[in-house]
């Protein structure tokens, strides 16, 4: 693709592996959305399709058959276009079997784009426990993180998948350097201040914590969005801080915004600027990290 004097050079193609959902701004609805905003061409897969998020009422969840879901994966992975792919973002998963034809996918797209990033999103659980089935997210942590260059899970899906119990900073740090991808974006980890909201970027250039206040009754779908956005501003080359104030910033004044307006569920299109200039306050700070024991 080649851009014109005067407009922005166009952003590179995303393919998004993700729940769909006929109202509402989670999953892989609320990924896309963002990520055209931004400007990149996005090829969406979704895993499952509902009529709204669970936690808004009792829904029919429809998975797609594996066969039919192995065979648009296998007609992806052989596509003469693939190579345009610059990064995969995964998240919600309807089964197990779905991590191993997903898996097939992003090794293709590095096969087609060596220089593509992968950022797996393990969407499986909260504070309440899993939402999965166990085997879906055993097939996520066996299957899609060992392929990830970047991981984004919340506190409860990094105790999980790294088999540890986490209760301070320190302990997320060291938890998510175990996990495997030499970047781990870790959302609602242990924060310094009260009432705030923490996500610690573990890389391979250090630890950086960004915190901002907390929204009570914030809506669903901030994790998805978080690790839609940090993939874009990792694919323009910002560096790890930069990247991560930029997508914390926008995911906590979109959040505010839509509380505001007694949202139930982000309002991505009437509130879009935020995604695009954000001006929240977002503290950043490199963490010191104790060295490693022999």
């Amino acid at each position: 693709m080649t851009s014109h004097p005067g407009q922005p050079a166009p952003r590179p193609d995303v393919l998004v592996v993700n729940s769909q959902v006929v109202r509402g701004a989670v999953g892989g609805r609320v990924g896309v959305f963002a990520l055209e905003r931004l400007g990149h061409p996005v090829w969406f897969l979704p895993t499952v399709l509902l009529p709204w998020h669970p936690g808004q009422g009792r829904a029919h969840r429809e998975v797609m058959p594996d066969e039919s879901f192995d065979a648009l994966v296998d007609d992806l992975a052989r596509s003469d276009t693939l190579g345009r792919v610059d990064a995969v973002v995964t998240g919600y998963l309807g089964s197990p079997e779905q991590a191993r034809a997903i898996a097939r996918l992003v090794k293709a797209v590095r096969e087609a784009n060596p220089g593509m990033l992968h950022v797996c999103d393990p969407v499986s659980g909260d504070v309440n426990g899993l939402y999965v089935g166990e085997d879906t997210a055993a097939a996520i942590r066996d299957h899609l993180l060992p392929l990830a260059d970047v991981a984004t899970p919340n506190l409860f899906e990094l105790q999980w998948m790294s088999g540890r119990t986490i209760e301070s900073e320190a302990e997320a740090i060291s938890a998510a350097r175990a996990l495997g991808p030499a970047r781990v974006l870790v959302t609602s980890s242990p924060a310094l201040r009260r009432n705030a909201v923490c996500n610690l970027l573990v890389g391979p250039r250090g630890t950086i914590a960004a915190e901002h206040g907390l929204v009570p009754d914030a809506p669903n779908g901030t994790g998805d969005l978080i690790a839609a956005l940090l993939a874009s501003n990792l694919l323009a080359g910002l560096d790890d801080e930069t990247a991560l104030h930029r997508a914390a910033a926008a995911v906590f004044e979109l959040v505010a915004r839509s509380v505001k307006r007694g949202a139930r569920d982000l309002l991505t299109a009437g509130e879009q600027a935020s995604l695009v200039q954000p001006m929240a306050l977002v503290s950043c700070r490199r963490v010191h990290e104790a060295p490693l024991r022999a």
